[in-house]
């Protein structure tokens, strides 16, 4: 049995309660908007990102009807993001199946990544869940701010590790964060703790960005993307990074230029990943991504010892030994 089925069976009840709760929060007397949810929620995913709320009020002894809020809140966001995501990269697919924009075209999509944001929001408001509204709307900007701020340096290739971090934490990590502060502010936690538990889900948010980044350079085709798939969309990671601020002023216009002018050539792209793998960017971006890991675990071994805390323990380390 997988790593997440084990950990989703001391919580199997208060999941089935989240899915009652987050399917109720979608229902509408439009016709077309209860035709896609019924197609979204047929392709539930992982739901890692309820599981760790669930967790996080868990760690305080504290799951509650909040709790449920918080994690439908987390996941609409979520879900929005991605029927948004599929429309910016004009993608088909979604976990092997036709994405929202394929099926209804874009601007149905637009708006339904719309409807399910403001359906998350309202949950929250109409519960008088303020401080939940707070931490996810913080996460809201973090991530539209570390999504514009990619693009802009995707067209200059002007980010160094500082601002990949940077972008990495606001874009990727600050989902993670809030899934882990919304958990703990529902179970009614002191404003320090709440804190500490949003550093917690950043760091293992940057550990499992740092990962995806590393599953672009690999050889085989036995993960989530296209092998090189980053470097086609321009996005400097940091096994690339890595590279860059190992070479010579010569070899950096060589791969700018790759990156910049001739990222649809296989062999030119073939050719950067094993000058990444050569250098040790992979090596470099691991201990990166150990040392975040590293960063939450220590952070989380503050919290008293329950079940909840080593779930959450497992959770963090699936982060990096995932396989896609």
């Amino acid at each position: 049995m997988s790593l997440l089925k084990e950990l989703k069976k001391p919580l199997a009840s208060e999941l089935k309660e989240f899915q009652r709760v987050f399917r109720q929060s979608v229902k509408t007397s439009v016709p077309l908007i209860n035709v896609i949810m019924q197609y979204i929620l047929k392709a539930k995913g992982k739901q890692i990102r309820p599981l760790i709320v669930l967790y996080s009020a868990g760690l305080f002894d504290g799951i509650n009807d909040s709790t449920y809020r918080s994690a439908t809140l987390i996941e609409l966001l979520h879900t929005a993001t991605l029927v948004h995501d599929d429309v910016v990269d004009d993608s088909d697919r979604r976990r092997g199946r036709f994405s929202i924009n394929a099926l209804w075209k874009n601007k149905i999509a637009v708006l339904i990544g719309d409807y399910l944001l403001s359906r998350g929001m309202l949950t929250a408001l109409q519960a008088k869940d303020y401080h939940t509204l707070e931490i996810v709307s913080e996460a809201v900007k973090e991530m539209s701010e570390g999504e514009l701020l990619q693009i802009e340096k995707a067209r200059k290739l002007d980010i160094d590790e500082t601002v990949y971090y940077e972008v990495i934490r606001k874009k990727t990590a600050s989902l993670l964060a809030s899934c882990f502060a919304v958990g703990a502010a529902s179970a009614k936690m002191s404003e320090e703790n709440i804190q500490k538990m949003w550093k917690i889900g950043e760091y293992t948010g940057m550990a499992f960005q740092i990962k995806d980044d590393i599953f672009d350079f690999e050889s085989n085709n036995d993960i989530g993307k296209p092998t090189g798939i980053d470097i086609k969309e321009k996005k400097m990671t940091l096994p690339l990074i890595f590279l860059l601020n190992n070479s010579s002023f010569l070899e950096k216009r060589k791969i700018i230029n790759i990156v910049k002018r001739h990222n649809n050539n296989k062999e030119k792209v073939t050719w950067l990943i094993d000058a990444v793998v050569m250098s040790g960017g992979i090596d470099y971006a691991t201990d990166k991504m150990l040392e975040f890991k590293s960063k939450a675990l220590l952070l989380l071994k503050e919290f008293p010892e329950n079940e909840s805390r080593d779930a959450l323990e497992q959770i963090i380390e699936f982060t990096i030994d995932r396989k896609k």
